[in-house]
C-alpha cells in the first residue's frame, strides 16, 4: 500500500517528478487551490503526508494524516489551528532552506549601513558630488569588530560563515547554549554544523552580557512567548554606542519604537529592518521617516532557488520518514518552533 503525499504548493513539474521519484512507496498528488474546501474529500481522507503553505484541513477530514511539512520556517501564525493539535501528528518547518539568501541579505545590509549607501544614493539622485566626501563617508569597517547573533539557528549560522572573511568576532545566543551542534537541515557546505565559527555561545538569559561586547547585532530568532519584545530599549542600551542592528526574524521580536529612539539618540548608528509587527508597514508609520534606517518589505527569504531548496529538504525528510528516522526541523510545541 502506497504512502499518499499531497502537495498544495505550485511546484514546477520537474520538482514534482523529482519528489515522486524519491521512492516507489509514495504516490504524489499535486493540486493548485486557493482554499482547503477546493480539495476533494476523498483526497483529504487518504492523505498521509501534506506539504503546504496555508492550505490546512480540519482533523476530521484527514484520518490518515501523519505529517505536515510547511513551506516556510516560521509557522507561529498557524499554531492555534486545530489540525496542529492532532494526536500523533508530526509537523516540520522549512528551516534551513532560506538560510543562504537570508544570510546574504544580512551581509548586504551590514555593508550598506556601514558604507552609508543610502546617503550616497541620495547624492547621486541629486547629481551632487559632496565636497566633504571623505569626512561624510568615513566607513565603519567590519574588520576587527564584534557581531552578536540573537538566535543561532540555520540563518544565524550561515551569517556567521559569511562574516568569517571580514575578520569579525562572532558571538551568539542559543536556546540550549550547552549544545553547539546544529541538528536541523543543513545544505552541504553551509552554516556552522559544529558551532565552530563563534567565539562564545550564550544562553538567552545572558543577552545583555553578550550585547555589551557588540558593535553589531543580528536578530534571527524564532517568535515565541520568550522572544516577543526581546530586543527593547534596555537591550539596545547594552550595545556599544554607535552600534548597528539588522532584523530578519519575526516582526514582534524587536520593539520598533525603541529602535527609533536609539537611532535618534545615536545609540544605534544605523539599522535595517525586514520584518514588522504589522505588514504591510502602514504609510503612517514613523519608521519611514527615521534617519539611519533601511526598510525592506519582508523579502530577505526570497530567492529564485527557494523551491529548489524546499524540494531538497522535503526529499530528505521523505526518505527519513520512510526509513522511520527522526525528521529534520520537527516542530516542538514546548519551545514554540
Amino acid at each position: 500500500m502506497s504512502v499518499e503525499v499531497l502537495i498544495t504548493i505550485p511546484f514546477p513539474e520537474p520538482l514534482i517528478t523529482r519528489l515522486s521519484n524519491v521512492s516507489p512507496k509514495i504516490n504524489v498528488t499535486a493540486v493548485s487551490v486557493q482554499k482547503a474546501s477546493e480539495i476533494p474529500a476523498e483526497l483529504w481522507a487518504r492523505t498521509e503526508i501534506l506539504y503546504t503553505g496555508n492550505i490546512l484541513p480540519v482533523p476530521e477530514q484527514v484520518p490518515a494524516l501523519r505529517w505536515i511539512q510547511f513551506h516556510f520556517a516560521g509557522i507561529d501564525r498557524y499554531l492555534e489551528e486545530p489540525i496542529i493539535k492532532k494526536p500523533d501528528l508530526q509537523v516540520t518547518t522549512l528551516s534551513g532552506a532560506a538560510a543562504p539568501q537570508m544570510a546574504e541579505h544580512v551581509l548586504g545590509m551590514l555593508l550598506a549601513l556601514t558604507r552609508k549607501l543610502p546617503a550616497i544614493i541620495t547624492h547621486q539622485k541629486k547629481s551632487e558630488w559632496p565636497k566633504d566626501r571623505f569626512d561624510r563617508y568615513v566607513p565603519f569597517e567590519l574588520n576587527g569588530k564584534t557581531c552578536g547573533i540573537v538566535g543561532y539557528g540555520s540563518v544565524g549560522r550561515q551569517v556567521a560563515r559569511l562574516l568569517q572573511p571580514f575578520g569579525m568576532k562572532v558571538l551568539a545566543i542559543k536556546h540550549n547554549a550547552m549544545n553547539p551542534l546544529d541538528e536541523g537541515f543543513i545544505p552541504e557546505g553551509q552554516g556552522d554544523p559544529q558551532g565552530d565559527l563563534i567565539l562564545r555561545l550564550y544562553p538567552p538569559q545572558a543577552l545583555k552580557t553578550m550585547l555589551k561586547e557588540c558593535n553589531f547585532v543580528i536578530v534571527t530568532a524564532p517568535l515565541t512567548k520568550e522572544t516577543v519584545g526581546l530586543i527593547n530599549a534596555s537591550a539596545l542600551a547594552a550595545l556599544i554606542p554607535g552600534a548597528y542592528l539588522v532584523d530578519v526574524s519575526r516582526g514582534s521580536i524587536v520593539k520598533i519604537n525603541d529602535v527609533i529612539d536609539a537611532l535618534k539618540s545615536g545609540q544605534l548608528a544605523g539599522a535595517a529592518l525586514d520584518v514588522f509587527p504589522e505588514e504591510p508597514l502602514p504609510q503612517s508609520s514613523p519608521l519611514w521617516q527615521t534617519p539611519g534606517l533601511i526598510i525592506s518589505p519582508h523579502i530577505s527569504g526570497g530567492s529564485a532557488l527557494y523551491n529548489e531548496r524546499a524540494a531538497q529538504l522535503f526529499s530528505e525528510n521523505l526518505n527519513r520518514y520512510l526509513a522511520d528516522l527522526p525528521l529534520y526541523n520537527l516542530f516542538d510545541p514546548n519551545r514554540g518552533y
